[in-house]
């Protein structure tokens, strides 16, 4: 098979389509010396399968280690931890759960069961997670489970290690850990005593995986009104360390719709220790979207794509608002994973929960670096270096006839439509074909060969050449 004959876009939900050879327009049909086809799926690099795994909330899916990644979450029965892996993120759907540890039938740890966390130290796993007495299930404080067996997903490794002593005895969850600059640190969510919120976000150094080395320092307290609906929450912390600095994602709010996440960020080089280091965004980075129907997003890990360099956002959201009773005995808070992006500046870009649908894209005009398609309301432009993401990321939708149609993803709802020369977004799509370029492709109506998308002072319209694109 050609690989001119694979779609560079694909139908929703594919990794990569093939289509026959009228799909794509040959090289000979547009600019010679066209670059290779590379398919959206490959250019996405993450998995579109919504959910990845259902009922899953607090999801975490470990860094590829010896060849698989582990995913783990908290599951609706609360009782238990749960493991699956693959060689593939795409394959954690279909893979095979192992139980790895069951509460006791009674007494402490016989409570609820939250948010584990598998990570690898020193050569053992350690699985990080929440639980509470079966007779006071809110007397909830963070547990480590311990394995020295080679493969994870064998229960006979594990066994409890136990609780992690904290400053203050009281409500505590989230604990997560990471390694910076050759100290480990953990990272919790806790009511500290004598401060009237539900919790805030915890750091201390680590003298081993389940011992703390240092006094606790309170990192983010919610105080915003974003951080303030239903409860007063910071919990669930995860942490990504890139470009020379310490990005720290957490969650507020009720576990309902109002959930959402916050951003503290450090320097790379600074005493981590420090609450002055840190930096907090006034507001939320990543929220409920009422048109791609997504939820209460939320409760974070990372991990990085396949191809090695592709960071990947993974959290839980609901596909519909309205619960039935209360939000923590729902369900259906679904695992989920996309295309974690990065602004020039260095600084993480979190877009939209993403609805349902195929790989996604960006539009840069190639002669200009890091000048995107966007759209402000169904007007569509260009900008440079934009950070409302979910305004600047598209999917090729394709039809039965070889033709594609360009479809928002903030905006699911609308698609690109060119009437003359005008392009705007519509609930009607204009049919259009993609010609491989040098440097790229170039955007075709399908009805009217010589009519093109072009660039022209900020506004994408119509020519009779066209503006070249890269994908990205």
């Amino acid at each position: 098979m050609n690989r001119r004959t694979l779609l560079l876009g694909g139908a929703a939900g594919a990794l990569a389509t093939v289509l026959p050879a009228a799909a794509l327009l040959s090289a000979a049909e547009g600019a010679p010396h066209a670059d290779p086809v590379v398919s959206d799926a490959e250019i996405y690099g993450v998995p579109t399968t919504q959910p990845l795994v259902s009922q899953r909330a607090d999801p975490f899916i470990s860094e590829r280690i010896n060849g698989k990644y582990y995913f783990t979450g908290s599951v609706p029965s609360y009782d238990r931890v749960v493991l699956r892996g693959s060689t593939t993120l795409a394959g954690l759907t279909d893979a095979t759960e192992t139980t790895i540890w069951t509460r006791p039938a009674g007494g402490k740890m016989g409570g609820f069961v939250w948010a584990p966390e598998l990570h690898r130290i020193d050569g053992k796993w350690y699985i990080y997670f929440t639980s509470s007495d079966a007779d006071d299930i809110w007397h909830i404080r963070p547990f480590v489970l311990e394995s020295s067996l080679a493969d994870p997903l064998d229960p006979a490794g594990w066994s409890v290690k136990g609780e992690i002593a904290l400053e203050w005895d009281s409500f505590a969850l989230d604990a997560t850990t990471f390694s910076h600059r050759g100290k480990r640190y953990l990272l919790w969510a806790q009511s500290e005593p004598e401060i009237a919120v539900n919790s805030s976000v915890y750091i201390a150094e680590m003298a081993n995986p389940w011992t703390l080395k240092s006094k606790p320092t309170r990192l983010t307290t919610p105080t915003k009104s974003w951080e303030i609906q239903g409860y007063k929450v910071n919990e669930g912390p995860a942490v990504l360390v890139r470009n020379g600095r310490v990005f720290l994602t957490y969650s507020a709010s009720a576990t309902d719709a109002n959930y959402c996440m916050g951003l503290l960020t450090a320097s790379a080089s600074a005493n981590l220790l420090d609450r002055d280091s840190w930096t907090k965004s006034p507001d939320p980075i990543f929220v409920s979207n009422d048109e791609t129907k997504r939820w209460g997003p939320g409760h974070n890990s990372f991990t990085v794509a396949e191809d090695g360099k592709t960071d990947v956002l993974v959290y839980h959201a609901r596909d519909y608002k309205q619960i039935t009773g209360d939000p923590l005995y729902d369900p259906n808070r679904h695992a989920r994973v996309q295309k974690l992006y990065w602004h020039p500046d260095g600084t993480p870009l979190f877009g939209v929960p993403v609805g349902d649908g195929g790989p996604i894209v960006r539009l840069n005009v190639r002669d200009s670096r890091n000048t995107f398609v966007h759209h402000a309301g169904t007007a569509v432009q260009v900008a440079p270096a934009p950070r409302d993401l979910g305004a600047t990321q598209f999917r090729f939708v394709a039809a039965a006839d070889g033709t594609e149609t360009i479809q928002s993803v903030d905006q699911p709802s609308l698609f690109l439509t060119i009437n003359g020369t005008a392009v705007t977004l519509t609930a009607t799509a204009t049919p259009i074909r993609r010609i491989p370029t040098r440097g790229g492709i170039t955007i075709r109506t399908a009805a009217d060969p010589a009519r093109f998308l072009k660039v022209t002072a900020g506004t994408v319209t119509t020519a009779t050449s066209g503006t070249v694109f890269q994908l990205s």
